[in-house]
């Protein structure tokens, strides 16, 4: 069955299209009368507007900004590339897009740039942000000067932000929790959880989920304290080392953040005695050469490509004042071994732009 369109509707409705198109577009300049056949047309015919075509005969422009974590991880690299690799693809609807790099988990710098957003020119911001009431406020502000925002990879209350995008990282711990108990069988053992910070939603949510299924379903697994690596891979190697040497026992490590140079270097210095089983975050040059050589044994990846994909299309919708999926879409991630290995991506799949 074919859509109705403006001409159906002003057919119907007895009126000009010049006056079908003012009442659709909310213009102004018509008679009550007209206002109400056009809205019973509407009803009868069950026209919906085409917030796109229309955005594109008016020329329309959105007007996205990124605040994204200055990039000093591969993640990043990964999310950084994919956002750019998709403003610059070839489509009809025309979105400039702005990125500003932060230093990562600074709260003041964060705050910082979205106290700089300017309602004049953006329409729409995204932030990989960090869940404190300083920047729930902040976020507030912003949203109140009539802009949009989504939150990226990270969350934080939900009554601050418009839109969330990104996996269930709860849900990303509980799976890491439910493989390291796997692989101990009903063995006893020593785990330690390693956490970029507290102040990540994403990576509280991770640690929340993991230490849910292994104190429930693998009791018989110690945990030590988590340990704060702010992702810094040389602070994730010197944690390691003293932690070995204070628990020659340690059978697993999951880290949920990023910094995982330093653990495969870690593991790659181990001589004596067997390593402990490994789950990481992010299937990323470096993460998947550690699975093919058997250094780490499990991947948790978020697909950083569908992430941006679906980020843009969340941050349209909002500027359009369309209605958001409901209930909201949440990336699954993917579970990656080295029998599962995808295809080698190519270099520019992930890695940064040089300006």
């Amino acid at each position: 069955m074919a859509f109705a369109t403006l001409h159906d509707v002003a057919e119907a409705a007895g009126v000009s299209y010049a006056t079908v198109d003012r009442v659709v577009n909310a213009r102004g300049g018509v008679s009550q009368k007209s206002v109400l056949r056009v809205q019973a047309a509407i009803k009868q015919l069950g026209y919906a507007r085409d917030v796109s075509a229309a955005n594109l005969a008016r020329k329309r422009v959105y007007r996205f900004l990124f605040l994204l974590p200055e990039d000093h991880n591969d993640f990043f690299h990964s999310l950084y590339s994919a956002l750019q690799s998709h403003a610059q693809r070839p489509n009809l609807l025309r979105i400039a897009v702005t990125t500003t790099r932060l230093p990562a988990f600074s709260e003041k710098a964060l705050i910082e740039a979205l106290a700089r957003i300017d309602p004049a020119t953006v329409d729409c911001a995204c932030v990989v942000a960090l869940d404190t009431p300083a920047v729930n406020a902040a976020v507030q502000r912003v949203r109140a000067q009539g802009v949009k925002l989504v939150t990226l990879v990270s969350d934080i209350d939900a009554a601050s932000r418009d839109a969330y995008v990104g996996i269930d990282n709860y849900v990303a711990g509980k799976t890491a929790g439910r493989m390291m108990g796997l692989c101990h069988g009903r063995q006893p053992g020593l785990v330690l959880p390693i956490i970029g910070t507290s102040r990540a939603h994403d990576h509280i949510q991770r640690l929340s989920g993991f230490l849910e299924i292994m104190q429930a379903h693998f009791p018989q697994i110690t945990l030590l304290e988590p340990v704060t690596s702010r992702d810094e891979a040389a602070t994730i190697h010197r944690e390691l080392d003293d932690i070995w040497r204070a628990h020659p026992n340690l059978t697993g490590v999951y880290n949920m953040g990023a910094g995982n140079d330093g653990l495969v270097a870690w593991i790659r210095g181990i001589t004596g005695r067997d390593r402990p089983f490994m789950v990481i975050h992010e299937l990323l040059p470096n993460a998947r050469t550690a699975l093919e050589a058997g250094l780490v044994d499990a991947v948790i990846d978020q697909k950083p490509k569908e992430i941006i994909t679906r980020t843009m299309d969340a941050m349209r919708l909002l500027v359009d004042g369309e209605a958001l999926p409901t209930p909201a879409p949440v990336i699954t991630p993917a579970i990656y071994l080295c029998e599962n290995l995808p295809d080698t991506p190519k270099e520019t799949d992930w890695m940064p732009s040089n300006d």
